[in-house]
């Protein structure tokens, strides 16, 4: 996994921008992706409170296996390495201190 911290600013943003869209394609549909909006499923966090329940980092893993069980009707979807590098890159980005 890339650390982003030691990534070029730019680079980070471009990174973060890929993980936008592709939450906005698979996840948006029930999730909150964005910094104000509201969830459309009553049992999906919005992505901006994740941090709340669990370090970010530790969705590497489920992202890779494919996440199943958050919600009783998620559907299941594997992330590739460089669009898990994406999506945590944008949470990350939205996490509230």
């Amino acid at each position: 996994m890339m650390l982003l911290g030691h990534v070029h600013p730019a680079l980070a943003d471009g990174l973060a921008d890929h993980g936008k869209a592709l939450v906005e394609v698979n996840c948006a549909r029930c999730h909150a992706i964005g910094k104000t909006d509201k969830s459309s499923h009553p049992d999906a966090p919005a992505f901006r409170t994740l941090s709340k329940r669990y370090p970010i980092t530790d969705l590497e893993e489920a992202l890779a296996e494919g996440i199943s069980t958050g919600h009783p009707d998620m559907p299941e979807w594997i992330a590739s390495p460089d669009q898990i590098d994406a999506i945590i890159a944008y949470i990350s980005t939205l996490q509230q201190p």
